[in-house]
Parts: C-alpha cells; structure tokens; sequence
C-alpha cells in the first residue's frame, strides 16, 4: 500500500478546511467525547493526520487505512488474504486471461443513497490514468490495455480497456495475462469514484459532505492532529455484518503516548508500540506479532540532484553505496534496537513473497549478510577512491518523526562513522513534509518502506522503473527495465520468475535502495474488540469488528 508507509513506521491548511465542514471544534469535541459512552465503539491509533485520503493520491498504509473502511472495490481482501467479491458479485474471466467483465451487486450503494454503477469505475480509472491527476500509482493502473499509452496521450478513451457495458457491468481488457489482477481491485487506486462528485472539485477528499464512499463505513468528523470519526454507512450493501456505532481512528504520533493512551483505555489497538516495551507487551500476552509483508530500507537519492556536487558524485558511486549497505549490522539493529522478531534483510524483496512458480521469492536471495561485510565494505570505498575520511563530504541522512525512526538512524549513523570513516547529518521531518521531501528528491539518503499491496515480486520490483510514481531514488538502469517490462509480460511461472530474480540481482547490485530488516507488525489490542482484521498488507479492516460485552 503505499509507497505504501505508514507516518509511525515510516496539511493542516486542508485539514482546516475539513474541520470548517463538519461544523466546527465544539461539534468534533462532542463528537469525541461521545466514544466513550457508546459500548459498540472501537478507537485504533492511527499516528499521523493523513497527508491525504484521496483513495487514488494516497501512498501511505494511513491515508489508506481510512479510505479502505470508507470505500470499496471490486473485490476485497477476505480474512484469510484471498480476493472476495466486494462491490462485484461475480466476475467471468476470459480463457487466455485478459477479458474480466464484473457484475456488479444489484444493491450497491454510496452513502448518499445512489447507485453505485459501472461508470463509477471507468471514470476513476480514467481519471488516474490522466497524467494531470498526478496520481503516483498511476503505473498500477497500466496493467489496463492502452493504460500506459492513455497516460502519456497516445491514445484516445474509446481505446483504453476499460468500458462499461450497462450500469451493472464493467468489462475489462488488460495488456497481458495478469494472475494477481482480482488482488489489484481491492487496491484504493482501484476504487470508485463519482464523477459528479470529484470532477473540477479539488477539495472533495477534504469535505465531509462531498467525501462520499460506498464501503461499510462513513466520516462523520475530522478534527485535524486528534482523531477521524467514522459511523455505519446505512446504504451499504452489507450493512446488516457493520455491528460498531462507531469506529475512531486518533492520531497521537508519540510512541509512549499512545502506549500510556492504551493502557488507560482510551484507545483499543495500537502497533509499534515503544521497543523498550516490546518484549514485556508479549510475554504479558498483551501485544502479538502479526505477519507483514514489507521491507524497511534506506533510498538512496541517485537522481543527480543531490545537496551538493560533492555529495551527488560520492552517492553516485554503486560502490560507495554497496560499502554503506555492507557496513551496517542488521542482526544487531533487529534484535538490539526493534526487537519486534523482525528479520535481518537480504534482499529488496521480502520473506513471504509469493513468486509465480509457487515458491518463496526470497528463497536463495543471500545478497547481504545479516551482520554486514565491514572489510569488504572499506575496501569497496578505496576502490571508488576514497581513502580518508576527509576525502568523503558529509551526508545528511532525512527520517520522519518516530522514535524506532530515529534509535535506527542514530545506529546506522554511528557504524557508518565507525565502519567506513562517513560523517552523518540526522534530519528530522514531519510526516506530510517528509514525504514531499522524499518524493521531490530534496535529500541525500532517506527512510523509506514499502508495504506489499499484492502477493507478488513485481510489487516491489516495478517500483524502480525508470520515471516511476514512487521511484524516489530517481533511479534508472535500461537493463533492469527490460527484465521488469518482460516479466510482465510473461506467462511461464518459471521463466517469469527467472526474469525477476535477474532484475533483482541487477538493483542489488547498483543498491539505489539499502534494506535493513523485513517487517513485522507488533500489536497491542483489547481483548473486548474482536472481529476486526490485520492484514499482512498493512491493512485494518473493521466492516465486521464489534466490542464483546
């Protein structure tokens, strides 16, 4: 989801204009307060105020945690992490794959009461394909015949393959066989959207009257660093599984805060809780580790437009690069400083990855040892010739706010001191500005984190293409290219994987990107809210969540 980050693991001005919408502080106050009174309600922290929840702009797990009870798609994630039918009530899929065309429920519904229709669907899907939209997953939706190609103008709408037949069914045609392509339509990029809602109007996602869903759930309130207030969508199609009265997302970013906030029952789920904690919170059999698929790395900003010349041609050496990744121990980061049971990282993609052959993508993936290469690493720095210390320029390292963020910075920063002699600025930012930094290439090296959005390589490996939405490296290698493009194009499960492992070696070998560990997801829950599910794509689904009396 995203790329997929969430602000506690990984702007106002609008958030004010939302806030005027629902009526003002004293309302949203009531609002609030009136949680705790209500026996059906479940409050999760959800860290930072979403920098948006415009389902097809968002890339963070945040924004898209809020959007996914709010909205729907043609299919949904179910509790075991296959694709259901959501907003579709059967598909017919083509023998070679490439036609689906989707019926949609004769009792879907937005929140307002009106049908939900096939057009629904071919009007967002048009309207993140525009390039205008500036939606950073445009590239998801490319998996459309003629996607691409409408994207950068080269063909009209009456050649994209998407149209809608009547108002209750959608055909789709895509460019190639795509196995995984049901799981893409329970992506937020695939949402619906209403035309006469979002067209010409900027501010619909930022407007409670105009943030119009057709999923389980409604935003009642939004009062801006304190919580989201949803409530039961009454026209939605399953509203008889919705059993909550209200479901509040808050927003404390502190770690001990909303630990504390837990504890005194103010709040029912929380993940990443303090690292000091971990340990205690799961002996006790409060927290519980949840499987996550995603990776925790470090991008490197190999645009070119890094902060200074010096730093761009030093940063611009794949060796300088390969040392930095080399230099660091990642056993010691994950079992000293996370303690959360995650795993040192030995590739870009993460354990748990499905590859088309059936196996785990990661299986012979050994390209960094788990407690680094130091020798090999300062060698590496010699060889792009840099002997000394002061023959390096000092880098500034950016993290958004986060407590783990900056105990893993500061251990980074002192084995790349120790290790290889390299001088480290840590720069600290505010979530939304954060990731405007990173996605603009104003930085040297950064955090990031990627979050699977479907059980699949390409996920994490089409991220790096040339001109991608969420390239933040500013990366490019041709070769990698080919070897990506190819494997989408592939249906031979052994040589489609064979085509992404090679486009693999390729990435760790330039290492625009240095991983540290494969996530897990510690999380400290009431025992009294059930029915609520986690999902290993860094999800929260609450459509069937109640609180047990």
């Amino acid at each position: 989801m995203l790329g997929r980050l969430n602000g506690k693991n990984l702007a106002l001005a609008s958030m004010v204009l939302f806030l005027a919408a629902c009526g003002g502080k004293s309302e949203e106050k009531v609002a609030e307060n009136s949680t705790t009174s209500k026996k059906n309600a479940i409050s999760y922290n959800l860290g930072s105020d979403p920098r948006t929840i415009d389902p097809q702009l968002n890339t963070a797990v945040d924004g898209s945690i809020v959007s996914s009870n709010v909205f729907e798609g043609l299919f949904a994630e179910g509790e075991d992490g296959k694709s259901v039918p959501a907003s579709a009530e059967s598909v017919d899929i083509s023998a070679d794959g490439l036609v689906y065309t989707f019926k949609i429920r004769e009792g879907a519904k937005w929140s307002d009461g009106k049908l939900v229709t096939a057009n629904d669907f071919v009007y967002s899907w048009k309207r993140g394909l525009t390039a205008d939209t500036a939606m950073e997953y445009a590239y998801q939706l490319f998996y459309i015949k003629n996607g691409e190609r409408f994207y950068n103008g080269e063909v009209g709408e009456a050649e994209l393959g998407v149209k809608a037949i009547d108002d209750r069914t959608l055909q789709v045609t895509l460019e190639n066989a795509t196995p995984y392509f049901l799981s893409l339509t329970a992506f937020p990029a695939y949402f619906p959207l209403r035309e006469d809602i979002v067209k010409d109007n900027s501010s619909w996602a930022i407007d409670a009257k105009t943030y119009i869903g057709n999923g389980p759930f409604k935003i009642k309130t939004w009062n801006p660093k304190e919580n989201i207030v949803l409530v039961p969508n009454d026209n939605y199609w399953g509203r008889s599984e919705v059993k909550l009265d209200e479901l509040r997302f808050d927003m404390i970013v502190d770690d001990k805060t909303y630990l504390n906030a837990f504890k005194s029952g103010e709040i029912d789920i929380i993940d990443s809780p303090p690292t000091s904690e971990i340990p205690s919170l799961l002996s006790s059999g409060e927290g519980k580790v949840y499987p996550y698929l995603g990776t925790y790395f470090y991008v490197v900003n190999v645009s070119g437009s890094g902060t200074s010349p010096e730093v761009t041609k030093f940063l611009g050496d794949s060796k300088v690069r390969k040392a930095l990744a080399l230099s660091i121990n990642k056993k010691l980061i994950v079992e000293q400083v996370m303690k959360g049971g995650q795993l040192p990282a030995r590739s870009f993609v993460p354990e748990g990855i499905v590859a088309t052959d059936g196996k785990d993508f990661t299986e012979n993936s050994k390209y960094l040892p788990a407690e680094g290469d130091i020798e090999l690493a300062q060698k590496l720095l010699v060889e792009a010739g840099y002997t000394s210390p002061e023959s390096m320029p000092k880098i500034t390292f950016t993290f958004n706010t986060g407590d783990a963020h900056a105990m893993v910075a500061q251990a980074v920063q002192d084995m790349w001191k120790k290790n290889l002699g390299v001088e480290v600025e840590l720069k600290n930012e505010e979530w939304a500005v954060f990731q405007t930094t990173r996605s603009n290439k104003n930085y040297d090296i950064a955090r990031h984190g990627w979050i699977a959005d479907y059980n699949d390589p390409m996920n994490f490996l089409d991220l790096w293409l040339t001109g991608g939405g969420n390239n933040d490296a500013g990366y490019s290698n041709l070769e990698y290219d080919k070897y990506v493009r190819d494997a989408q194009k592939e249906s031979d499960p052994d040589k489609r994987t064979a085509l992404l492992h090679k486009a693999e070696d390729i990435l760790m070998e330039d290492m625009p990107v240095i991983p540290l560990y494969y996530y897990t997801s510690v999380v400290v829950a009431n025992p009294k809210a059930k029915g609520w599910i986690k999902s290993p794509l860094g999800g929260y689904f609450f459509k069937k969540a109640y609180v047990e009396n």
